[in-house]
């Protein structure tokens, strides 16, 4: 049912070193064609690329885009500085490397009215352009790499735990107090996890999705998943309740892979042989990614192919290591 009047609403985009893709992610915002009001904020941390002068110009082409610092470079600063900048009660966050769907504010509002939700989010679709990326997008999706979770997968509208992006109430974040500024990742399900335990309502819908850009080299994979074990154990420190078999499953499997080889290795040196039966962790597991693979990623072409069972290794390894690792110090505001 068309809403009237449609409600104004407030972009909010968190952007650092996004030379690459801000010009898209910008410009598939502006072309919504959404029926009410609508403004861009951009919030821009101190990139090492030419993300503040592709933000400017775009700035200039369009009276709808403001541009406001972060100087921390942190995301939820740049949300929560981009929020109180914002003019409207209806907030749609998108990273500066997404790309809406055609409909997606639409939509979202829509969803937002019918659901009475407090933050609504659809589907994080992982599209690749390089081989590389395409596996990282492949793993991204399916059950090897990231697990079942709705937000990646796809699956029927109803409750939440937390939903890709978000289109929220501008209520409920101040019910909350806003990102916690000391969550430097994870903050988005952290968030949801305080909206969901005041009694608020977090709402997946399938009808919207986001185009996300992923990682193009194993380093950066690697990288990004390290600091997201890290922030995840982080959130179970915080929320021991939020503990799960999907998080813990990463530190688990690193663990075992580790305790087997040096079984195995052991064995060898030593000449006792029950012990090369450590040997079947690496090996189960090598399989394990190899045959997964090919189920998984059996549409891809053969370089993305060949990239699949490294990217699913180096998603689980480093997120695993990350968790293990955790964090050197408590985390604080900057």
């Amino acid at each position: 049912m068309p809403l009237s009047p449609w409600p104004p609403v407030s972009v909010v985009m968190p952007v650092l070193n996004e030379e690459r893709h801000l010009e898209e992610a910008v410009g598939r915002v502006l072309e919504q064609d959404y029926p009410g009001a609508l403004e861009v904020v951009l919030a821009i941390g101190p990139s090492k690329d030419r993300t503040e002068e592709i933000a400017a110009k775009l700035a200039e082409k369009d009276h709808r885009i403001t541009i406001v610092p972060n100087p921390t470079g942190k995301t939820p600063a740049a949300l929560n500085v981009g929020i109180a900048h914002a003019k409207h009660d209806i907030l749609v966050r998108v990273d500066g490397h997404g790309a809406l769907t055609d409909g997606y504010i639409t939509r979202a509002v829509e969803v937002l009215d019918e659901s009475g939700a407090d933050n609504v989010g659809g589907v994080m679709a992982a599209e690749g352009r390089t081989p590389t990326e395409m596996a990282v997008a492949c793993a991204y999706r399916s059950r090897l790499g990231l697990g079942a979770s709705t937000f990646h997968q796809g699956g029927k509208a109803g409750p939440a735990d937390t939903v890709y992006l978000g289109v929220f109430r501008r209520a409920a974040l101040e019910r909350v107090g806003g990102f916690d500024e000391t969550m430097h990742r994870a903050q988005d399900w952290e968030l949801n996890y305080r909206i969901r335990k005041t009694g608020g309502l977090i709402w997946f819908s399938p009808d919207l999705s986001v185009t996300y850009r992923p990682r193009s080299s194993l380093s950066a994979v690697a990288k990004q998943f390290f600091h997201t074990g890290q922030w995840r154990r982080e959130v179970i420190r915080r929320h021991p309740e939020t503990a799960s078999k999907r998080y813990l499953a990463p530190p688990v499997a690193v663990i075992g892979l580790v305790v087997g080889t040096v079984l195995g290795i052991i064995g060898l040196a030593t000449g006792i042989s029950w012990l090369d039966l450590g040997f079947i962790a690496p090996l189960g597991y090598a399989l394990l990614l190899i045959c997964g693979s090919a189920m998984e990623g059996r549409y891809l072409p053969w370089k993305a192919l060949f990239w699949m069972p490294l990217v699913c290794a180096t998603m689980h390894v480093s997120w695993g290591l990350g968790f293990l690792v955790g964090l050197r110090e408590r985390p604080k505001a900057v």
